[in-house]
């Protein structure tokens, strides 16, 4: 028998470190070739580090939440035949339990446990005696699973890589016949119960880049109020016409087309802006940045040459990068790129919002929730569909008046949609 070292790979970019986001094994576990045994986080997206080899965990380089360099001891396997280390290195061993909280790129759908729908077979299993504050580890979906049965997970055995708790844990925890913990307790019962979640992984970066964001620029917001009903209804008369073969419409593909329309006459908002070397790149190619929530976070999907793209064109790399993204899926190069960003939360939008530069971009687009709401028109009070733009401008390249008329640009073309499509 040998030892296979896996070492951290040179992920490309010029990086020298990365940070070492969840482990998908532990010691002792057997793995196969191309089973992924880690994610790593870099400043641009999450990847996968897969196994080149058949073998068993011998030991683990690092814990969730450190920073590693390339060419660091990531993992060492034990193989049959020499390996490529004639002696084991020195690593450092797993711990019994990985950090709190480690993130989870793809948490899968948590089953309701109901009594009218057994639990699947499988093995009973003793409770686990844990202390009170201990926070054993599960992915969000599973903590959920948890809550909805009443189960304390502290409670519950894991069988996961790490003694992660998984769905099958929480099931065969019920067909013991464990009583749930869930009672009609009094709902005004004092708390006092505390929860303390690291800062790694996807969460850091998001958390790095607000806060560099807000550091570096100046940042100024714009709020427009703009009539979408006419808009709304040429959305709906596509959808009717074309939906079933060429897709559905949202709003997001019209908003887009508008934002490369109005960029022609506004070039110094479609731009990048290095503050250390005070040079200002204008692009012509417009690089949309969708903002897009996953369960690890915010990730900001990058739509290239919208500017080249048909509404439909435009509306299929959204939804596409918007999948890629919530599963985790999105590649480096699709989460890199942008010249200005497009950030919406939907029916959740609000009334007014204050987005946050997507550095080194000059402009981000906020779009608001649609409401109907009585305007006054030619003397008449009708009931009309409104939404706001509450958008976001980098003072130091972008001049106020400047940043207004591009939003109104942006408006004209949004309250008469005809003219989103005349050359």
């Amino acid at each position: 028998m040998g030892t296979h070292v896996i070492k951290m790979p040179d992920i490309g970019e010029g990086i020298a470190e990365v940070e070492l986001s969840v482990w998908h094994v532990k010691v002792g576990d057997m793995v196969v070739e191309d089973q992924v045994l880690a994610d790593v986080m870099t400043d641009k997206a999450m990847v996968d580090i897969p196994s080149p080899v058949h073998g068993k965990v011998i030991a683990l380089g690092g814990e969730p939440g450190e920073v590693m360099a390339v060419g660091s001891i990531l993992i060492s396997i034990e193989v049959e035949g020499a390996g490529n280390a004639k002696d084991a290195p020195v690593v450092k061993e797993a711990p019994k339990e990985v950090p709190k909280a480690a993130p989870v790129v793809e948490a899968k759908p948590a089953p309701v446990a109901t009594e009218s729908k057994p639990a699947p077979a499988v093995a009973a299993r003793a409770p686990v005696a844990r202390e009170a504050d201990e926070r054993p580890l599960a992915s969000p979906a599973v903590r959920k699973h948890a809550l909805d049965a009443g189960i304390q997970l502290r409670l519950v055995q894991g069988t996961g890589p790490a003694g992660r708790i998984l769905h099958e844990d929480l099931d065969a925890y019920l067909l013991q016949g464990a009583a749930p913990t869930k009672t009609a307790a009094n709902p005004y019962a004092e708390r006092n119960d505390e929860e303390q979640i690291p800062v790694i992984g996807m969460r850091r970066k998001i958390a790095q880049r607000m806060q560099d964001a807000t550091r570096r620029a100046a940042h100024f917001s714009y709020v427009e109020e703009i009539d979408v009903t006419a808009l709304d209804e040429l959305r709906v008369h596509l959808n009717e016409k074309h939906g079933a073969t060429r897709g559905k419409l949202t709003l997001l593909p019209f908003i887009v087309r508008a934002m490369v329309v109005a960029l022609r006459d506004f070039p110094q908002i479609n731009a990048r802006y290095d503050d250390e070397a005070q040079v200002i790149t204008r692009l012509g190619a417009v690089h949309v940045g969708v903002a897009t929530q996953s369960d690890v976070g915010l990730m900001v999907p990058v739509v290239r040459h919208a500017e080249a793209r048909s509404l439909w064109g435009n509306a299929e790399e959204i939804a596409r990068l918007a999948t890629a993204a919530r599963n985790g899926k999105a590649s480096r190069d699709e989460l890199s790129g942008s010249t200005i960003t497009l950030t919406s939360l939907g029916a959740l939008g609000g009334i007014v919002s204050t987005p946050v530069l997507n550095l080194p971009e000059v402009a981000i687009v906020g779009v608001n929730r649609i409401v109907e709401r009585p305007m006054v028109i030619k003397g008449q009070i009708v009931v009309r569909k409104m939404m706001n733009l509450s958008s976001s401008f980098d003072h130091r390249v972008v001049d106020g008046m400047d940043a207004a008329q591009f939003i109104q640009a942006i408006r004209g073309l949004l309250e008469q949609p005809a003219s989103l499509f005349l050359e």
